[in-house]
């Protein structure tokens, strides 16, 4: 694989750049948050991002994409060459069929441009709102996700489970992409990857880099020890503000993350609690981007900033929050215009 040079003293491998979005509530009509995350993807699709990956919340403020199917049916009807998908379909919050040909009308709509994340749900609030049992919703991941790729690559489903059966259901619709779209992950912790890295599924993890680069060890390890190749993407997603000048972005950051977080924890806050991974949001932005998790500043420092992440965790795929908080329509176009024009080019993308 060729090499770039990124800063006299770091070398890093070429590499994808994608987007991660929670779409959280940026204190506007949503209807203008909507328009103004489509005009967002133009310019990703412009800028040659490789994926857009929309998270999949219900009944918070973190998540106004509540339906991400449809937000990303009308994203594929704004951009040409952009993939995209959820990071992640909640598996147990649909009944699997209803899902199965969501994802083949997503992917026929596109082109075959779908990328397909899959969970169960960290939220036991959000899950309890839609009258399931967190305790139970694990299992019901994993035989929602048999149905799914099942339904996906046979013309009649069959299937007998403890939550799901189906007695030769015809599929009619299949998607462009077989036997399935690309598959996504999210890994927190090294005992999760090693079924993606068993299953040929692309990861995510949203972790500081020190606890990143024992998970992609382990994912990378149990790939060799199967004799696979290192073809799939392991991404890390971090909070990015770019601007003409460091004090710029700081502005910016300064301002938008707080609003973030906030809209992050709410729902837990709610109800009396804090998310488990809490820790890894503190309150402010310079706290976030001490754990070297976010960034703000010109290229130059963004530039940096990556390429020391990408040698502490290892990942091939790099997924900033361009656009998170109050940040305006206008910040963050400029913000992704910088980060492709005098980022990006430096890491071999484009």
């Amino acid at each position: 694989m060729p090499f770039v040079v990124c800063h006299p003293s770091i070398i890093v491998h070429l590499m994808k750049f994608g987007i991660f979005d929670h779409m959280d509530d940026a204190g506007i009509p949503h209807g203008e948050l909507f328009a103004g995350r489509l005009q967002l993807a133009e310019a990703y699709d412009r800028s040659g991002f490789h994926a857009y990956h929309l998270a999949e919340h219900h009944g918070t403020p973190i998540g106004c994409a509540s339906s991400p199917g449809l937000f990303l049916a009308a994203l594929a009807q704004h951009t040409k060459k952009l993939r995209f998908g959820p990071l992640v379909y909640l598996l147990p919050f649909y009944h699997p069929l209803r899902l199965i040909e969501e994802v083949c009308m997503l992917d026929l709509l596109s082109g075959g441009r779908l990328e397909l994340g899959v969970g169960r749900g960290v939220s036991p609030f959000e899950t309890a709102n839609y009258a399931l049992d967190f305790a139970q919703t694990q299992a019901m991941y994993h035989e929602a996700f048999q149905v799914l790729l099942n339904g996906l690559a046979s013309d009649e489903l069959t299937f007998d489970g403890k939550f799901y059966r189906f007695d030769k259901v015809p599929m009619i619709l299949h998607p462009v992409q077989r036997p399935h779209p690309p598959l996504w992950y999210g890994v927190s912790m090294p005992e999760n990857a090693d079924w993606p890295a068993a299953n040929d599924v692309n990861v995510v993890s949203l972790a500081p880099p020190q606890q990143v680069r024992p998970i992609f060890d382990r994912y990378l390890a149990v790939r060799r020890k199967l004799g696979k190749a290192d073809t799939t993407l392991r991404g890390v997603g971090r909070h990015v503000v770019v601007a003409d000048t460091d004090a710029e972005a700081l502005a910016i950051a300064r301002r938008a993350y707080p609003r973030w977080r906030t809209n992050f924890f709410w729902l837990f806050e709610r109800h009396g609690g804090a998310p488990r991974i809490a820790n890894i949001y503190p309150r402010n932005f310079e706290e976030v981007a001490a754990l070297g998790t976010a960034v703000a500043g010109s290229p130059a420092t963004v530039r940096n900033f990556i390429a020391a992440d990408v040698e502490a965790t290892g990942a091939n795929y790099w997924t900033p929050w361009l656009a998170f908080g109050d940040m305006s329509l206008g910040e963050a176009l400029r913000s992704v215009e910088l980060f492709a024009r005098d980022v990006m080019p430096a890491f071999g993308s484009q």
